[in-house]
């Protein structure tokens, strides 16, 4: 890298952050890391009127959640701040006059009435309005090419509102770089010249954007695709400002898991998976949208499946903590592709990261949810019953489900299996099971195992026909872990005793 790698992730705060944000964020925090840049996070809340109270705070813990910080943003001031764009509102005007005193903007006082009859009389012939150099100096429309500076004077100092358009210019073809999508040449003629500054003083996502990047020093501008459009007039804003351009690079769409189109919060409560990192309630609604966090994925698994839409290492492993993810990414392995959202992959590398916890982090994690339901029980004890179950477990809450019977005997039994495995002279082999139970004296599973299969064998009957009365009788369903596992664990007068229990239900 020829300078010093400086990205930024420039969310609005308008309310959650969608995982296509969180992953912009990923990207960019990647790519600094890698070349042992800086990672900055600036709020753009130009917009007034779609601002929401908490959502600045909410992009905030979302990032933390991560595990992708950022080295400057509010909170966390450097040396470029403020890193709130209504806080640096000063800056703008300054130049946005640079531009007009210089040939590349102009004030236009159109109402939006006025705008509204052009583009109706435009329509009723076939045609589509677009304010640029076709229109701009012919003198239907009013701004500062076609009126005298003495009235363009006039019209500001009377307090009339105005706005200030960039001035696109004609004829000209731009061949503009992306680090993902290669060249693109775009024709000028068929842009429109978009406004800089509104007519309430503050500057639009255009010019606040390009002035922050220049004054960050961004070297890396890597953003999502519905920016593309953008990238003409931002790159003839560097060149009106005679500032260097920073290296672009637009990242695919998240799609929809079914049909077309960009992955939404609709889908997600359609089908049933959350779009946002972190619980988020609507202040004005009170409406509740569902958090991977709370959904119980693991901040690591999470970032690891975002990583995957839209990127991939060029092998065949799947699974990277943070730092190879680090050591690995590159924009040029980023697809140019919309990534397909698979709520069933997601669910993979959360089971793929529950098997790589240590059994003493997942014994924190399922202490308290024991203590809510009134279980005591050691740690070291609960570690041994996580030992045995998660490999089946997807998320910490299916543990109380797959290990309950360690906990407590069975308080019913499961129908269809009872009918199916409880037969005629059951309950005379399980009587007689239990004498053989109470004669072993090493009650270790292996052992347990050995006697009690021995047993069987010397009776001349099929192993299923004690086997699966007896995980019945321990567990209420035919399921569970390793039978003489259990048998070990809960020991031998807990087991006894819910065998009396079965012949006495059953």
């Amino acid at each position: 890298m020829e300078s010093k790698v400086r990205v930024r992730f420039a969310p609005s705060p308008t309310g959650p952050l969608h995982i296509g944000g969180v992953r912009t964020a990923l990207y960019n925090y990647l790519f600094a890391k890698k070349h042992g840049g800086t990672f900055i996070l600036r709020i753009e809340d130009t917009d007034q009127t779609r601002y929401v109270a908490n959502a600045e705070q909410y992009i905030i813990n979302a990032l933390e959640w991560c595990n992708i910080p950022f080295d400057e943003g509010p909170t966390k001031e450097g040396n470029f701040g403020p890193y709130r764009q209504s806080e640096r509102k000063d800056l703008y005007k300054k130049y946005a006059d640079e531009l007009i005193k210089n040939g590349w903007a102009y004030y236009a006082f159109d109402t939006a009435e006025q705008l509204d009859a052009h583009r109706k009389d435009h329509e009723e012939n076939g045609k589509t309005f677009i304010y640029n150099w076709h229109n701009r100096e012919k003198g239907r429309l009013v701004n500062s090419l076609v009126l005298n500076e003495e009235e363009v004077q006039k019209r500001i100092n009377s307090g009339e509102k105005f706005v200030v358009r960039f001035k696109t210019p004609q004829d000209d073809s731009l061949v503009l770089e992306d680090k993902i999508r290669g060249k693109i040449t775009i024709d000028t003629n068929t842009l429109d010249d978009k406004i800089l500054f509104k007519s309430d003083g503050m500057p639009t996502y255009h010019l606040a954007n390009i002035v922050d990047d220049h004054l960050m020093e961004i070297s890396h501008v890597i953003r999502g695709e519905e920016w593309l459009p953008s990238l003409p007039l931002h790159y003839l804003l560097y060149k009106a400002f005679g500032w260097k351009t920073p290296s672009f690079a637009h990242l695919p769409l998240i799609l929809k898991p079914v049909g077309k189109g960009k992955l939404s919060k609709r889908d997600g409560d359609k089908i049933g998976f959350p779009v946002f990192p972190l619980e988020y309630t609507n202040t004005k609604t009170q409406e509740v949208s569902r958090g991977y966090k709370e959904d119980g994925y693991f901040a690591d698994a999470f970032i690891n499946m975002l990583a995957f839409l839209g990127w991939n290492p060029g092998t065949e492993q799947e699974l990277f903590s943070l730092e190879e993810l680090v050591q690995e990414f590159n924009l040029e392995r980023v697809s140019k592709s919309g990534a397909k959202f698979n709520p069933d992959k997601t669910k993979w590398f959360q089971q793929q990261y529950m098997q790589q916890k240590s059994n003493e982090f997942l014994t924190d994690l399922y202490l308290p949810i024991l203590e809510e339901k009134g279980i005591k029980s050691s740690k070291e004890f609960v570690q041994k019953v996580i030992a045995a179950v998660k490999e089946r477990a997807v998320f910490v809450t299916d543990f109380w489900e797959l290990s309950s019977f360690f906990f407590e005997a069975p308080k019913e039994f499961d129908a269809k299996a009872s009918k199916k495995n409880w037969k005629e002279g059951t309950t005379e082999l399980m009587q007689e099971l239990i004498s053989v139970l109470e004669s072993i004296e090493d009650f270790s599973s292996e052992n347990t195992e050995t006697k009690i299969k021995e047993w069987i064998v010397s009776k001349e009957i099929g192993f299923g026909k004690v086997m699966q009365p007896l995980r019945l009788s321990l567990v209420g369903a035919l399921k569970g872990p390793h039978l003489f596992d259990i048998i070990a664990m809960i020991g031998k007068t807990e087991t006894i005793s819910r065998i009396k229990k079965a012949i006495a239900t059953l």
